[in-house]
């Protein structure tokens, strides 16, 4: 794409006119054809478009990618297909106007977003491979990723790894300024285009160079990050376009270890990633000497595929399976067999996908830097980015016999237990958002939090406690005191109160 300063404001203006935003097409779609659509399905779609109007043909044009006559897309983008064809958008043939590259609505709870990216890949099941320059547009892993990412505002925040620049775009609307590097020209021109299409220009400098190379020296409030993470051999061809060309999961090791070093103190670097789960250690054992002291650090593992999962899924998303008709199945079979072997020779018997979140330390905390690797894949509200932040908040709480706690208002306590029993034989309690963790309470616990409402200290409460249960008040301080610090770490008991959610991504 060459530079045309005022083409994208226009196209803006074209997309704006005819209503082509996320909840316009999906009202136009319906539910049917919508989530057909979401499985790479055209037909219900065409089905839903045949009425002619502008935001029909857009929807033909960019998101179903079949041909539209000419004078359909001239009525849709007045002014503008041959200056979109000139710029690479669209192609012209006789009478009729194709999409070259993917123009898809994207929205928050508050906001329109338009993101311009490759065409999706195997529509109806057809045959095509995706080239290593591919740039990918709206996906589940980028909006898992904003969902993620911290919208407080920040100075300067950093998109590493771009792509078609979606995590920049979000960055735009809470940082002063955002840096968006990758080292795919394609992704970099189309992440300017994407900033200019949706008024952003101005905050977002789009700079070329491998991971931190083009920001050394520098330090930011908000690293988000959603790299070339799958892990597959070094074999000098990259077997897949997320491929980075570095060995295992390396390339995530290597973010995590640089990236403290560019964080402004109280900062945090956000990252969806790929890591290996060997036979001789665990994923946590594997992942916790990549941590710096200067960071507290909160890891959530939420899936885990075994090898052949893992191989399947990428060779399918690249367009290497034989049933798109793009690949012979010898040469299937070679790249499966080549990355199982490797699988084999590593000891890697299953991979796990998740979330790293690093706060980097300002110095005034005390003890030590918070850890916690946690296995979770169990559902969970988004955005969960507030969750993320307020055990950032209560990592380093006071939590000691004066503190004043309050229970979160969304924990419900449960009772199990025979009918009609006097004491339950099992209480738990439960959050009804966040990570929506749960744990199980004896007598002392569940009575603690249910005094826990902000007029009382801690130690009065375990005191009490003890003198009602007939318990040594000394011995309850001792054994209560380190579960009352778990609890507020895990987010059951605040010393703040808590946010409302802050709005996040809706859908691409």
């Amino acid at each position: 794409m060459s530079s045309s300063q005022d083409l994208p404001h226009r196209l803006r203006d074209a997309l704006v006119a005819a209503d082509f935003t996320y909840d316009a097409v999906a009202d136009l779609l319906g539910p049917l054809a919508h989530d057909a659509l979401a499985r790479n399905e055209t037909v219900p779609g065409l089905r839903r478009t045949r009425d002619g109007s502008t935001l029909s043909t857009l929807v033909r044009l960019f998101l179903l990618q079949v041909p539209v006559g000419l004078s359909a897309a001239e009525a849709a983008l007045p002014g503008l297909v041959d200056d979109l064809c000139a710029e690479g958008l669209l192609e012209q043939s006789v009478g009729e106007v194709a999409a070259r590259l993917d123009v898809r609505p994207y929205a928050t709870d508050d906001e329109h977003l338009w993101v311009v990216s490759d065409l999706t890949p195997g529509l109806d099941g057809t045959a095509q491979r995706v080239g290593p320059d591919h740039v990918l547009g709206i996906s589940p892993a980028s909006t898992s990723l904003a969902q993620l990412t911290l919208r407080d505002p920040v100075e300067r925040a950093l998109d590493l790894g771009t792509g078609c620049g979606v995590q920049a775009l979000h960055l735009a609307r809470h940082a002063g300024s955002v840096v968006a590097t990758d080292v795919n020209a394609r992704a970099l021109r189309l992440t300017r285009f994407n900033a200019a299409l949706n008024d952003v220009e101005e905050r977002v400098e789009v700079r070329d160079g491998s991971f931190f190379e083009p920001v050394r020296g520098e330090r930011f409030d908000l690293i988000a990050t959603n790299p070339p993470f799958v892990i597959s051999p070094a074999t000098g061809e990259r077997l897949v376009y997320r491929d980075s060309g570095l060995p295992g999961d390396r390339v995530v090791e290597d973010i995590v270890r640089a990236a403290p070093g560019h964080l402004t103190p109280g900062g945090w670097c956000q990252v969806l990633a790929n890591w290996v789960i060997s036979r001789d250690q665990s994923w946590d054992e594997r992942l916790a000497p990549w941590l710096s002291d200067d960071v507290d650090a909160l890891v959530v593992q939420r899936e885990v595929l075994d090898p052949a999962a893992y191989v399947e899924l990428w060779l399918k998303d690249a367009g290497h399976h034989p049933s798109t008709g793009a690949v012979r199945l010898e040469d299937y079979h070679q790249r499966y067999d080549t990355w199982l072997s490797w699988f084999d020779e590593q000891a890697i018997e299953a991979v796990g996908f998740g979330w790293i979140h690093l706060h980097r330390r300002t110095g005034s905390e005390t003890g030590g830097p918070a850890r916690e690797l946690l296995s979770w894949p169990y559902d969970v509200e988004q955005p969960i980015a507030p969750a993320v932040a307020a055990w950032g908040r209560a990592v380093h709480a006071d939590a000691g016999p004066g503190a004043r706690l309050t229970l979160r208002p969304d924990v419900r306590q449960e009772t199990l237990g025979p009918v009609g029993a006097e004491d339950p034989e099992t209480i738990v309690l439960r959050q009804q958002t966040g990570l929506r963790r749960a744990r199980t309470a004896d007598t002392v616990v569940a009575g603690l939090v249910g005094a826990c409402d902000g007029d009382l200290e801690v130690g009065q409460i375990l005191d009490a406690l003890a003198e009602i249960l007939d318990l040594d008040p000394a011995a309850t301080r001792e054994d209560y005191l380190p579960v009352v610090a778990e609890l507020v770490r895990e987010g059951f008991l605040v010393s703040e109160p808590v946010a409302e959610p802050v709005s996040g991504p809706v859908s691409g």
